[in-house]
């Protein structure tokens, strides 16, 4: 009677132990690249920690994943970012969350799609990311969205009708955005009456403004990144001119730039899917976990990584992707899930077509008081 009763014991805890291997959850390796050193080192760690937050998260809970982030730092380099790319995949990624900015993600995307691995970039919002490529999605808005959402937005606001416009002629970042808000800004009435240019060598914008202001531009609008965007804000400033500036999702992270004097930016608006100071109570756990880990107010690109993190959760589920696959495998999986999922995000609702383009609502925020504050 002893041994059946030891016989049975050990058999219950035998299966005990299979329910519990059961239960485990599925191991999936999703790599980070994006620059984490340089000169756009600022946008890379925010994706990186964003993603982080959106992992622990994830392997804190009851769900069927457990994230393995593996981070590779491209330093916003269309070369470097191979090398990372193959890094990441010679260290078993199945799936890639990147790359952070457009043009290394425009070259690895096309890597990945030869060797049919799986992307999904949080940041870099230039079509030709998605352009001849099924295996890569977007979490931002196109370049070509946020120029026709701007336009439309100082159109239906009736913001002024008189528009400056200063662009990088040599960033395709900003040469998209700038391209549709002009041709969505002569549909909406909208004059243009100065139009000029710039280079990523450029630190003197004194021609720019002073066209814009001799002109008499009302609007100033910005299709670029923070940096560039400080120095426009300080060269009005020191023109004693007082346009409404207006910009896009690259100008997030002006007010944490180190050395720049945010009363300078105060009433500049942009279209963002992200404020860090919304009540939404969600919104307000990832800025209390980030500033507790990083010391620093989150910027968009960190909620657009923490969303993606939880998207490639969401479409992996739906695809039945186990820790054994493949990432070529894995990568046509992906692909048809993420047109079958819909996610609520920290950035907004979410949904993909077989473009890559994500579908989502942009917001305008203008900076009250050194913060971000949601326009209606």
């Amino acid at each position: 009677m002893k041994k059946l009763f030891a016989m049975m014991l050990v058999v219950c805890m035998l299966l005990a132990g299979v329910s519990a291997l059961a239960d485990e959850p599925i191991t999936i390796r999703v790599a980070h690249i994006g620059p984490t050193t340089g000169a756009a080192a600022l946008y890379g760690l925010a994706t990186l920690h964003g993603a982080e937050i959106a992992a622990a998260e994830i392997n804190a809970g009851d769900g069927p994943y457990h994230i393995e982030l593996i981070n590779q730092d491209d330093e916003h380099n269309v070369e470097k970012v191979i090398n990372a790319y193959n890094a990441a995949l010679d260290a078993g990624a199945q799936m890639i969350l990147g790359t952070t900015t457009s043009k290394p993600c425009e070259a690895a995307g096309a890597q990945g799609y030869i060797d049919r691995v799986f992307f999904l970039t949080p940041s870099a919002s230039s079509t030709a990311v998605i352009e001849d490529k099924d295996n890569v999605f977007q979490i931002c808005f196109t370049d070509p969205n946020q120029g026709l959402a701007s336009a439309q937005y100082i159109a239906e606001h009736n913001l002024g009708t008189k528009v400056a416009v200063i662009y990088n002629n040599a960033d395709v970042y900003s040469t998209g955005i700038r391209d549709t808000f002009v041709a969505e800004a002569a549909q909406r009435g909208l004059e243009i009456v100065s139009e000029t240019t710039f280079t990523d060598e450029t630190t003197d914008f004194t021609v720019q403004v002073a066209d814009a202001q001799n002109n008499g531009a009302e609007i100033v609008f910005l299709p670029m990144y923070y940096t560039p965007a400080s120095l426009i804000l300080k060269t009005a400033a020191d023109k004693d001119y007082q346009p409404i500036f207006f910009g896009v999702d690259g100008m997030d992270g002006i007010l944490g730039l180190e050395g720049f004097d945010t009363s300078l930016a105060e009433g500049v608006m942009l279209l963002t899917p992200f404020v860090a100071t919304s009540t939404d109570e969600h919104v307000v756990s990832f800025v209390n976990q980030y500033q507790a880990a990083y010391g620093e107010i989150p910027i968009q690109f960190a909620a657009d990584a923490y969303d993606g993190i939880y998207i490639l959760a969401a479409a992996a589920e739906k695809a039945g992707i186990t820790a054994e696959m493949e990432p070529e495998e894995v990568c046509d999986l992906m692909i048809a899930a993420m047109q079958e999922i819909t996610v609520d995000g920290i950035t907004g609702s979410m949904t993909w077509d077989a473009s890559g383009a994500v579908t989502k609502s942009p917001m305008a925020a203008t900076i009250v008081n050194g913060e971000y504050v949601f326009e209606d």
